[in-house]
C-alpha cells in the first residue's frame, strides 16, 4: 500500500510539472503573438524577443492640429527642412505641419493655374517635396493628373494622361504616388499600370515606363510558358496572360529609386533598388523583406504574407518597409540587414488598423494610419541609439570603430544578430581571425567565417611553419624509403619467381 502511495504521488508530481511546463509554453507562444510585443530573428530564421528600437511617442489627429479630422489620409512625406505634408485624401487638401506636428504651416487646398484660374484638387493620394528645386509634387488621383507648383501654389507644369502609343488610351490616368529626380523628370504610380512607373520629362512630356516587376517563376507559370509552346496563335491569343505585379510605392534617395510592392501573392520584386538605367540592385541577392514566415491568423485559418505598401529610406541610408499586414514597420541597414520590428495591428497607440505610409526624421518614424486618420510618432531608444550608431560605422567602413558599439549591443541583447555579424568583420578587420570565426559561427554569417578561416589557416603556417616544413620532408623522405624498399621488395620477388621457374 505504501509503495502504491509513493508511485501515485510520483505520477502527480510528474503532471504537475508537466502541466506547470505547458502553461509556460502556452503563455511564451501567446507573448509572442502579443502585437505591442518587440522581436526580432535569429540565425535559423526564428522569432525572437527582442529590445525595441523605437517606441511610440504619441499619435495625431487632424483635430489635435486644429485643423478638423482628417479623411483617409493616403501619404506621408517630410521635407530637407523637416516640414511634414500629409495628403489628406478625403479632405481634398495637403496639409504642411511642423516636424513635431505640433501646428500647421500651410493647407494647400486651391492653386493657381499659368491662366491665371483657380483649380482644386480631388482626392489627392500623393505628394512630394524637391530640394533641388522647391516644387511641390502632387498626385490628383481623382482629377487624373500630376501638379507640379511652387511653394506658393502656383502650378508651374500640369501633367495628364500621355497621348502615346506606348500607353494604354483605353485606362484612366491614376497617379498614386510621385517622386522627382534631381533631373526634375518625374515618375508616378499609377494604380491600374502594372508596367512600370510612369516616367516623365520636366516640362511633362512621357518618356515611358520605368522599372517594371518581375513575374515570379512559380510552377503554373513555367507550366503555362511551355504549353504555349505547343498552342496555336488563336489559343495564345484567347489565354490569359500572366502579368507582373504594379509598384505600389516608390522613395528616391540620391540616384536610386527603391520601391515596392503590396501584393501578397508573390514574394519576387516586393522591393527594389533601381539605378538609372531601371536595373534592380537587389536582383541576385536573396532578401526577405517583412516576416521571414506567413502570419496564420485563426480567426479566420487563412496564410498572410507580407504586403509592403509604403517604403521610406533614411538619412543615414537605413530602409523603412511598411508591411500593411502586419502593421509593422520592418527596418534594414542599407545593406538590408534587419535591425528593427515596430508597430502592430492593434487599437492602442503604437497599433494601426490600415497604415498607409510611412517616412521618418532624425530619430524618428511617422506612420499614418487612413482608417484611424492619424499619424502616429515613434521615438528612437537609446538601444536603438547604439545599433545605429554601431551600424552607421560599419556601414562607412569603419568596422574597428563599430566594434565597442556592437559589443555594447550584445551585452543588452545577447540575441541581436546583427551584432555578432558587426563583431565578426571587426575581429577579421584587425587579424583576430580565431575571434571572427567564432562569432561568425554564432550568426551563421558564412562569407565572413570563410574569409577568417582563410586568415586563420595563413597565420598558423606562419607560426608553425619551420615544424611544418620539417614534417613535410619527413613525410617526403618517408615516401622516398618507402617507395625504395617496396622497389626492392618488388625486384627480390621477381628473381624468386624466375628461380623458380628455373627449377
Amino acid at each position: 500500500m505504501k509503495q502504491t502511495n509513493t508511485k501515485l504521488k510520483r505520477c502527480i508530481t510528474a503532471l504537475t510539472a508537466f502541466a506547470a511546463l505547458a502553461s509556460v509554453s502556452v503563455s511564451s507562444v501567446s507573448a509572442a503573438g502579443v502585437p505591442s510585443e518587440s522581436y526580432n530573428y535569429d540565425r535559423w530564421g526564428e522569432a525572437i524577443p527582442s529590445q525595441a528600437g523605437y517606441t511610440a511617442d504619441r499619435t495625431v489627429s487632424g483635430n489635435d492640429l486644429e485643423i478638423g479630422g482628417f479623411d483617409s489620409p493616403s501619404d506621408l512625406f517630410i521635407d530637407s527642412s523637416g516640414t511634414v505634408y500629409i495628403t489628406d485624401t478625403g479632405n481634398d487638401r495637403i496639409i504642411a505641419a511642423d516636424s513635431e506636428l505640433k501646428s500647421v504651416l500651410r493647407v494647400y487646398d486651391s492653386f493657381t493655374m499659368p491662366d491665371g484660374s483657380e483649380t482644386k484638387l480631388s482626392k489627392p493620394m500623393g505628394v512630394f517635396v524637391s530640394a533641388s528645386n522647391d516644387c511641390l509634387y502632387i498626385a490628383d488621383t481623382d482629377n487624373s493628373r500630376i501638379l507640379v507648383t511652387d511653394m506658393a501654389g502656383s502650378v508651374k507644369t500640369e501633367i495628364t494622361k500621355p497621348e502615346s502609343e506606348v500607353y494604354d488610351q483605353k485606362r484612366t490616368f491614376l497617379p498614386q504616388r510621385v517622386v522627382a529626380d534631381k533631373a526634375g523628370n518625374v515618375y508616378t504610380v499609377l494604380g491600374n499600370i502594372t508596367t512600370g512607373a510612369a516616367m516623365f520629362s520636366p516640362d511633362g512630356g512621357f518618356i515611358g515606363f520605368y522599372g517594371a516587376n518581375r513575374v515570379e517563376a512559380t510552377a503554373k507559370v513555367v507550366s503555362n510558358y511551355f504549353r504555349s509552346l505547343f498552342m496555336s496563335d488563336e489559343k495564345k491569343a484567347r489565354r490569359k496572360r500572366t502579368v507582373p505585379t504594379g509598384i505600389t510605392s516608390f522613395d528616391i534617395d540620391g540616384d536610386f529609386i527603391f520601391t515596392c510592392t503590396a501584393s501578397n501573392t508573390q514574394s519576387v520584386d516586393a522591393v527594389k533598388k533601381l539605378n538609372a538605367a531601371g536595373n534592380n540592385i537587389f536582383a541576385g541577392l536573396s532578401l526577405t523583406f517583412g516576416d521571414y514566415k506567413p502570419m496564420y491568423d485563426t480567426s479566420q485559418n487563412k496564410m498572410f504574407m507580407p504586403s509592403i505598401v509604403d517604403i521610406d529610406v533614411a538619412a543615414d541610408g537605413c530602409i523603412n518597409c511598411l508591411d500593411f499586414t502586419t502593421g509593422r514597420v520592418f527596418q534594414y541597414d542599407e545593406d538590408c540587414n534587419l535591425l528593427f520590428i515596430t508597430g502592430a495591428i492593434a487599437k492602442q497607440t503604437g497599433g494601426f488598423d490600415h497604415a498607409t505610409a510611412v517616412e521618418s526624421l532624425d530619430d524618428k518614424i511617422y506612420v499614418l494610419d487612413s482608417s484611424k486618420d492619424t499619424v502616429t510618432v515613434f521615438k528612437e531608444t537609446s538601444f536603438g541609439q547604439v545599433v545605429h550608431k554601431a551600424a552607421a560605422l560599419y556601414n562607412d567602413g569603419y568596422y574597428e570603430e563599430a566594434l565597442e558599439p556592437w559589443q555594447e549591443v550584445l551585452a543588452r541583447d545577447g540575441n541581436y544578430r546583427r551584432a555578432y555579424v558587426g563583431i565578426a568583420s571587426a575581429l577579421l578587420r584587425k587579424g583576430d581571425y580565431k575571434g571572427s570565426m567564432k562569432y561568425a559561427k554564432l550568426a551563421d554569417a558564412g562569407d565572413i567565417y570563410n574569409k577568417a578561416f582563410e586568415g586563420r589557416r595563413r597565420e598558423f603556417l606562419r607560426e608553425h611553419f619551420t615544424a611544418v616544413a620539417a614534417a613535410l620532408i619527413l613525410c617526403a623522405g618517408a615516401l622516398i624509403v618507402s617507395g625504395h624498399y617496396r622497389k626492392r621488395r618488388r625486384a627480390a620477388k621477381n628473381t624468386e619467381e624466375k628461380e623458380a621457374e628455373q627449377q
